[in-house]
């Protein structure tokens, strides 16, 4: 069966707040698309809490919840791996955002309405609340882009994207492997790239109430490094992966 709408959301040790995060998200998708077309796919990368335990013992009570349990590879690599999902199950729209409550379900609309306009379309943290070190790594990565590419992003690696269905499959046939550590933004440079407009829709972000901070502050130039050294390197292959996206994508009925 295809389906109308998946929704991609990885989750690392948020027990405090996963089951809300899922109500939040499967009643939005009960309200605004009653068939049985769209699913919540969470990929549980390898929590060390009860975060898995927890998505096991509610998946009864929301239908429309997939749960898919992994060894930990990292944020990049779970969402990668929900991708993968959503177009194995013929999504017609795949939409990706995070379990940490930072976001509101009802923006997921604004993108929504936007659908017919472009394959891919990218929200923005018009005021972000997040950890010093993440911001930080927020502009490096914007200036990189802006650098290397010469494209601007206002917030390429943002949880918070709607894609088509048959563009993300061509997207991830381009991806570099093994998967690089934020797949998220090398998607935003591919689309942008290849012409697209992603409109950077202006959404609310929340401070961050539970769980864990991925990335430390130790972590904070290591992690920076990796990311310009993957960007640099993708941008000998730019053009020829930029090339198989260029074919009009057909408009969704």
């Amino acid at each position: 069966m295809s389906l109308l709408l998946s929704i991609v959301m990885p989750a690392y040790n948020e027990e405090e707040v996963i089951e809300v995060v899922v109500k939040q998200w499967t009643d939005l998708l009960a309200r605004q698309f009653p068939a049985d077309d769209t699913r919540l796919i969470v990929v549980n990368d390898g929590s060390r809490d009860k975060t898995g335990a927890i998505l096991d013992a509610i998946k009864p009570r929301y239908p429309k919840l997939m749960v898919v349990h992994q060894p930990n590879g990292g944020h990049g690599n779970a969402v990668v791996n929900g991708y993968r999902q959503a177009v194995a199950l013929d999504s017609q729209y795949v939409f990706q955002t995070d379990s940490d409550d930072q976001f509101i379900a009802e923006d997921f609309s604004k993108l929504w309405n936007l659908r017919d306009q472009s394959p891919f379309i990218l929200g923005y943290r018009e005021e972000r609340y997040d950890a010093p070190a993440r911001l930080v790594i927020t502009r490096i990565l914007r200036f990189s882009i802006a650098a290397i590419y010469g494209t601007y992003i206002m917030d390429s690696n943002i949880p918070f994207r709607l894609i088509r269905g048959s563009f993300l499959k061509k997207l991830l046939a381009q991806l570099p492997t093994p998967t690089p550590f934020a797949p998220n933004i090398f998607l935003a440079v591919m689309a942008k790239k290849a012409g697209f407009n992603t409109f950077d829709v202006p959404i609310t972000h929340k401070e961050r109430q539970t769980g864990t901070v991925s990335i430390l502050k130790w972590k904070l130039l290591k992690v920076c490094m990796q990311s310009f050294r993957e960007l640099a390197q993708f941008r000998f292959d730019l053009g020829s992966k930029v090339k198989a996206l260029r074919k009009p994508e057909p408009v969704a009925a």
